[in-house]
C-alpha cells in the first residue's frame, strides 16, 4: 500500500518538469518573432497572411502525425465560434505587427501582455465572474507597471505620434485576443489545436486577396523569414506551449507565460541594441508579478 501510494509522485514531478521545459521552449521561440518580422521587411497584412498560411500547414502536418485531424470537424456552434475567433485573431496579429513597426519589439510585446487583465475584466462584465479586493489591487499594480513599461513617463519628450499609435494598436490587439479567450472559454468541444488551426485557416482565406492584388515579396530571404512566422512561431511554438500547459497547474502557467515578453526584451536588445530603461524594466516586473498573482 505505501509503495502504490507514493508511486505517482515521481510521475507527476516528471510531468511538471516536462511541462516547464516545453513552455520555456515555446516562450523562447516566440521571443524571436519580432526579429523575423523586421528582417522580412514586409507590411503587416502580408506578414500576417504568411503566418496564417504556413501556420495552418504546420498545424495540419502535426495533426496528421498525432492522429488529431478528426478534431477539426466541428459542429455548427463550434465552427461559428472558431471562425469568429479566427477573425479576431486576424485583427490581433495585424495590429500587433503594425505596433512593432511603430514602437519596438520589446515595448509592443510587453504592452500586448496586458491582455490577462482584459480577460478578467470581460469575465466580470459578461460572465458575471466574482471580483475580489486582491484582484483589484493586482489590477492597479499591473496598470501602473504598464504605464511605466510603455516608456511614456521617462521618454515623453522623445516620443512621436507614430509611437503613440503603435501603443494604441497594441492595446487594440490585446482587446481582440482577450475576446478570443472569452470565446474559447464559452464554447465546449473545441480543442486548442482545432481553434488554432481554424484561426490560421480563416486568416489565410480572408487575407489572400492582399498579396494577390498588392504583389508577392521578391523571392529570396524574405520568404524564409515569413515562412518562419508560420512554421516556427505558430506551428511549432503553439504545439510546444499547449503541450506544456496540459502538464502544469494554473499558477505555474501564469509565471511561464512571461518567458515570451522577457525573451522579446532580451532579443530586441541583443539584435537591435534597443534596451528598455530602468523604469520600463520595473514596469515589466510589476506587470508580471501582478498578473501572475491573479492566477494563483
Amino acid at each position: 500500500m505505501p509503495a502504490s501510494t507514493l508511486a505517482p509522485a515521481p510521475t507527476a514531478s516528471r510531468e511538471e518538469r516536462q511541462g516547464q521545459a516545453l513552455m520555456l521552449a515555446g516562450g523562447l521561440l516566440l521571443g524571436t518573432l519580432g526579429v523575423f518580422l523586421e528582417e522580412a521587411g514586409q507590411d503587416p497584412l502580408t506578414a500576417v497572411w504568411f503566418r496564417c498560411a504556413f501556420g495552418a500547414l504546420a498545424l495540419l502536418v502535426w495533426g496528421l502525425a498525432s492522429a488529431r485531424l478528426g478534431e477539426l470537424r466541428l459542429a455548427r456552434r463550434g465552427l461559428l465560434a472558431a471562425v469568429a475567433a479566427g477573425l479576431l485573431m486576424l485583427v490581433n496579429w495585424v495590429l500587433f505587427f503594425a505596433a512593432i513597426e511603430r514602437s519596438s519589439i520589446a515595448v509592443a510585446t510587453v504592452v500586448f501582455h496586458v491582455q490577462p487583465l482584459l480577460v478578467m475584466a470581460f469575465g466580470v462584465l459578461f460572465l458575471r465572474e466574482p471580483f475580489s479586493r486582491r484582484q483589484g489591487a493586482a489590477v492597479l499594480i499591473a496598470l501602473l507597471g504598464l504605464a511605466l513599461a510603455t516608456g511614456l513617463l521617462d521618454q515623453w519628450r522623445e516620443i512621436d505620434s507614430a509611437y503613440g499609435w503603435g501603443l494604441l494598436m497594441c492595446l487594440g490587439g490585446s482587446f481582440s485576443y482577450a475576446a478570443v479567450t472569452l470565446i474559447a472559454k464559452s464554447v465546449r468541444g473545441v480543442s486548442s489545436f482545432a481553434l488554432s488551426w481554424w484561426q490560421c485557416a480563416v486568416g489565410s482565406v480572408v487575407l489572400l486577396a492582399w498579396p494577390l492584388t498588392q504583389g508577392w515579396p521578391a523571392w529570396g530571404a524574405a520568404w524564409g523569414w515569413l515562412a518562419g512566422l508560420g512554421l516556427i512561431h505558430t506551428g511549432l511554438a503553439y504545439v510546444l506551449l499547449y503541450a506544456g500547459i496540459n502538464r502544469l497547474p494554473a499558477g505555474r502557467i501564469a509565471l511561464l507565460q512571461f518567458v515570451y515578453p522577457a525573451a522579446a526584451v532580451l532579443v530586441d536588445w541583443a539584435v537591435y541594441g534597443r534596451a528598455l530603461s530602468p523604469l520600463q524594466l520595473l514596469g515589466v516586473a510589476m506587470m508580471a508579478g501582478a498578473i501572475a498573482s491573479l492566477k494563483r
